[in-house]
C-alpha cells in the first residue's frame, strides 16, 4: 500500500445494495490516479469473468437451420433464438443441461412455459420466447443450457464437435453483468487536496448478487497478485506499508484517546478549599486521577502547598475513599 496512507489514514469502504440487482461501492481516500487504477481493473473483470447462464444450443422437430420458419408459430427460429439469448437463469451445477418448452397453446409463450428440473430458476418468467398460433401438439422446442465464463463464440470446430446434428449452436454470453459504471471524484483530507474517491455502480441480472458480484471481482484480482507476493517479493518499508500496520496504529490512537477520556475526573469536585486547589492547579494537578499518581513528597514542593494543605489532602482523601498519597517529609514551613 502506498505510504501516503500512513499520514491520510486506511481507506473507508462502503458497499450499499439498493436492491439485490444493484450496488453501490464506494472507497477512499486514495492516492491521485488509484481511483482509475482499482476501478478500472474491477470494471474488466466484472465484465469479462463472472460465471452466469446461458442457452447455448436449441433444437425444433423437424428444423434444421436457424432460417427455417415454424408452422403455427408467429416468429422465425431465428427470432425465436434471438428472444433466448435475452433468458435470465440461474444454474447450479455445471454440466450441462436440456430444457423443453411444448407448442401446444395458443398465444405468447414466456419463460414460465419452460420445464426445467430443480437444478435450474427462472429468474424472469414474464421473458419472452415466441407466439404461437395453432401450432401442433406434437411440436416442442429443445433447449441446452449451461453454466459459464465470459463470451462464447460458436466456431467450425464446435459445430463438427456437436453430436446431435439437429441441435442449432448459438454464441453465448454467460455474464450476469447488465451494466458497470465507475467515477472518480476528487477527495481531501487536511491539506492533502489531490486525492481519489472511487465510485462504482454494479447492475446485474439477478442470478448474482450485485455485491456478490463485487467481492468475487475483487477476490479474482487478489489471486492473480498473490502469484507476485511470494517469499522473496522485493518491499521498501520506507515508501510502502499494509492494511494491517494502519489499523492496528488507528485503533491504538483511539484506545490510547479513549483511555485519556474515561480517566479524567476534575480535581475541584473534591472540595478543596481555594488555596489548596489553587496550589494543585499552578502545580499542573488538575485530574483526580493524576492527583492520587502523585507522591505526597513531590506535592511538597508545589508553590503554597504547606502542612495545612496536606493535612486537608489527606482528611479529603479519607473521607472520599481515596488511597493517601505517599507520606510526605516534615515540612516546617506552615500554610
Amino acid at each position: 500500500m502506498h505510504i501516503l496512507h500512513v499520514t491520510i489514514g486506511a481507506p473507508k469502504l462502503k458497499i450499499e445494495a439498493e436492491n439485490k440487482n444493484l450496488a453501490v461501492l464506494t472507497v477512499g481516500p486514495l492516492p491521485s490516479g488509484y481511483g482509475m487504477t482499482i476501478g478500472n481493473a474491477l470494471r474488466r473483470v466484472l465484465l469479462s469473468s463472472l460465471p452466469g447462464t446461458a442457452v447455448t444450443a436449441v433444437k425444433v422437430t423437424g428444423m434444421t437451420h436457424e432460417y427455417d420458419t415454424i408452422k403455427g408459430v408467429s416468429d422465425s427460429l431465428l427470432d425465436i433464438i434471438l428472444n433466448l439469448r435475452g433468458l435470465r437463469l440461474r444454474k447450479h451445477s455445471k454440466e450441462a443441461e436440456v430444457i423443453t418448452v411444448p407448442f401446444v397453446k395458443s398465444g405468447v409463450i414466456t419463460a414460465k412455459d419452460l420445464k426445467v428440473s430443480s437444478d435450474i430458476e427462472i429468474i424472469d418468467p414474464s421473458q419472452v420466447i415466441t407466439t404461437c398460433d395453432g401450432a401442433s401438439a406434437k411440436l416442442k422446442m429443445e433447449i441446452r443450457v449451461e453454466r459459464g465464463v465470459g463470451y462464447k463464440v460458436v466456431s467450425n470446430e464446435d459445430s463438427v464437435a456437436e453430436e446431435d446434428p439437429e441441435f442449432i449452436l448459438m454464441d453465448a454470453n454467460f455474464s450476469p453483468i447488465k451494466k458497470v459504471k465507475y467515477e472518480v471524484i476528487p477527495a481531501r483530507v487536511g491539506d492533502q487536496t489531490n486525492l481519489d474517491q472511487l465510485r462504482l455502480e454494479v447492475e446485474t441480472d439477478g442470478s448474482l448478487e450485485a455485491e456478490n458480484a463485487i467481492k468475487l471481482s475483487a477476490s479474482i484480482l487478489e489471486s492473480y497478485f498473490q502469484l507476485f507476493n511470494t517469499e522473496d517479493a522485493y518491499t521498501d518499508e520506507d515508501f510502502t506499508t499494509n492494511f494491517s500496520a494502519i489499523k492496528a496504529k488507528e485503533e491504538a490512537e483511539k484506545a490510547a484517546s479513549a483511555a485519556v477520556e474515561e480517566s479524567f475526573t476534575p480535581i475541584d469536585i473534591l472540595g478543596f478549599s481555594q488555596r489548596t486547589l489553587n496550589a494543585l492547579v499552578n502545580g499542573g494537578i488538575t485530574s483526580v486521577e493524576e492527583l492520587l499518581k502523585t507522591p505526597m513528597s513531590q506535592l511538597s514542593q508545589l508553590r503554597g502547598f504547606g502542612q495545612k494543605a496536606k493535612t486537608e489532602l489527606e482528611e479529603v482523601l479519607k473521607e472520599r475513599g481515596y488511597a493517601s498519597t505517599a507520606p510526605a517529609p516534615t515540612i516546617n514551613e506552615e500554610n
